[in-house]
């Protein structure tokens, strides 16, 4: 197997840390985003869709969007379990994943992909040209708020988004957070459960991954 991956971008960064907190070294191809390299035939023949991370595995079959690959990776290692050990646990883990990528990651993208000058045309990912839409910045931006305020509260009660084990809900909310950086946007010294969880994720090992 190989990954697909760009260093500088947030979305692979999800995968690249639940890899490194299960010990795993898998090859990695470097994506030149910056120069579209996504955008070519000969990308867009491995995955339609334009995007990374992306996943080879031997007999050439390619998964893209990350909640796949990690739920293959972890089929194969299930050790330590991050996307959940039972039925429940699996289920908020996946609840949580989905809402923390929805109400933060893609609500920065908002701000990002309708704002940003070299993102022009790029308002969503994917082979065709899309539009910005300024008005949709000031929206993602009140997203993005609401996102913390989210995390504040689930974190009041718990070490972790779902308990206290990390899982992938962690990783892609840690990942939201740090994303919102690249739009000034940061948490709220008030939400101090979340600012704690934060420090905590941000210290361990995989965070730099």
């Amino acid at each position: 197997m190989k990954l697909y991956d760009c260093s500088t971008a947030p979305s692979p960064r999800r995968v690249r840390i639940f890899l490194a907190e299960k010990d795993i070294d898998l090859p990695k191809v470097e994506v030149d985003l910056r120069h579209g390299e996504h955008l070519s035939d000969a990308f867009q023949a491995n995955n339609p869709w334009c995007t990374v991370p992306l996943l080879e595995l031997d007999d050439g079959t390619f998964i893209s969007e990350t909640a796949a690959i990690c739920g293959y990776l972890e089929a194969l290692h299930p050790d330590p379990p991050l996307l959940g050990r039972d039925p429940r646990e699996r289920a908020m883990v996946t609840m949580w994943d989905q809402r923390c990528e929805r109400d933060g990651f893609y609500a920065v993208a908002e701000v990002l992909r309708n704002k940003a000058k070299g993102m022009q045309g790029r308002a969503l990912t994917g082979p065709h040209t899309v539009a910005q839409i300024p008005a949709l910045v000031e929206r993602g931006r009140q997203r993005v708020q609401h996102f913390f305020e989210a995390l504040d509260r689930q974190l009041a009660g718990n070490e972790f988004l779902t308990g206290d084990r990390l899982t992938l809900a962690d990783i892609t909310a840690l990942v939201a957070v740090d994303f919102a950086g690249w739009v000034k946007l940061t948490l709220p010294d008030e939400l101090n459960h979340a600012r704690r969880w934060h420090q905590a994720m941000s210290e361990r090992p995989s965070a730099k991954a």
